[in-house]
């Protein structure tokens, strides 16, 4: 158990990686009420990143992880379009008819995987029934018109693009994105990160905590009712979701709605995108180079209309390049809302995964640790090569 300037951190770095095990270590120590929180990378199919640390936490614990759902959903979605099963340009009502009301019939599987489809939620908002399940919250956005003209703009649907992109592929292939994510990818790579939480897994779970703000640290005004932002952050329900109790909720762990149900540990994730984009297990890479390329680069250059960050989004990713300067420019993942944070970054091979258990003050996408921890692991993996 490696004591780091008084912080016990836990786990085990490659050699040449001892600095993000320090840095690692930094970010414990600046919570001063202690942080549960795990990261994980691999190299090139290798795990050189284990380490974990505070008071309850172990290399094992499952955190829940919010919107790192859609990097797994949308992993999916990337080998169906990579297989020929689905067409980015074709419309979305082509394959989902019903989805055509509202004036939504021209919008493109692609627009839709860029955010672009103006459909963030619904008017009055949803109950966390139908937010956690996948096919009760499909069936209320396929009648909603949406918040602008498809195709002139985009904004995150944080609540809502894994059910989206989820119901066009039941529709072609009969199965969830659940079901195809456990059979294809999570069994096979024996993955510590579900869509759908077994009951028997549960005792592992721990609990997301809210933000701990110093007295200096004031919480951002809430957006106007009728927003698009509260739209999207489904403020305008009675009640308003609290993402907190949304995550502890055992429904949305059970279901594992593809936008926000991610359950796991660091070394599950990093270890999915290690198999996206390398040789894992012996097996070969799931997205080949031109599939990676297509899904990760900018589809949405501007400002997102929801959460105001410029450059956001490739095809259902993060356009990661865009938000850490130290990535390549096909690099891709997503963020959690906790402040987790994954990626892939196929040109130096890295596959990086950050849990935390509390919410990150001031984090956005992504607590901003992950930005000092990124670039630490980038520099360990240049210096080794």
């Amino acid at each position: 158990m490696p004591v780091t300037g008084g912080i016990d951190v836990r786990g085990t770095v490659a050699q040449g990686y001892e600095e993000v095990r320090d840095e690692f270590a930094a970010v414990l120590a600046r919570e001063p009420d202690g942080l549960d929180a795990q990261l994980a990378v691999h190299r090139r199919g290798h795990r050189v990143v284990d380490l974990w640390g505070g008071p309850e936490a172990s290399g094992d614990s499952l955190f829940g992880l919010y919107s790192s759902a859609k990097g797994a959903a949308h992993l999916i979605v990337a080998m169906l379009v990579q297989d020929g099963v689905l067409d980015l340009d074709r419309t979305v009502a082509h394959y989902w008819p019903e989805f055509a009301a509202g004036g939504k019939g021209s919008v493109t599987l692609r627009q839709l995987l860029a955010h672009q489809a103006g459909v963030v939620g619904v008017d009055g908002g949803l109950t966390l029934a139908e937010l956690a399940d996948d096919r009760l919250l499909a069936a209320r956005l396929a009648a909603q018109e949406p918040y602008w003209t498809p195709g002139t703009a985009y904004g995150y649907h944080g609540f809502v693009i894994g059910a989206l992109t989820g119901e066009v592929v039941r529709r072609v292939t009969g199965r969830s994105i659940q079901e195809l994510y456990e059979e294809w990818v999570r069994v096979p790579f024996g993955l510590d990160f579900h869509l759908g939480l077994p009951e028997a897994l549960e005792p592992r779970y721990l609990p997301v905590q809210p933000v701990r703000r110093t007295p200096d640290q004031h919480e951002a005004p809430a957006p106007a009712p009728g927003s698009v932002v509260a739209v999207a952050f489904n403020l305008d329900a009675d009640p308003p979701t609290d993402l907190v109790d949304f995550a502890n909720s055992r429904a949305v762990r059970a279901l594992g709605p593809a936008s926000t149900g991610g359950v796991g540990s660091a070394r599950g994730l990093a270890a999915m995108y290690a198999a996206a984009i390398g040789v894992l297990d012996g097996r070969p890479p799931l997205l080949r180079p031109d599939t990676v390329a297509e899904f990760a680069r900018l589809h949405t250059p501007g400002v997102d209309l929801v959460t105001g960050e410029r450059d956001h989004f490739g095809l259902g990713f993060e356009a990661q390049g865009r938000r850490y300067p130290f990535l390549g420019p096909d690099a891709f993942g997503h963020s959690g809302a906790v402040g987790a944070q994954s990626f892939a970054d196929p040109g130096s091979g890295i596959a990086y995964a950050y849990t935390r258990r509390r919410f990150a003050f001031g984090g956005g996408g992504g607590a901003p640790e992950n930005h000092r921890l990124g670039a630490s692991v980038l520099r360990a993996a240049a210096a080794t090569d």
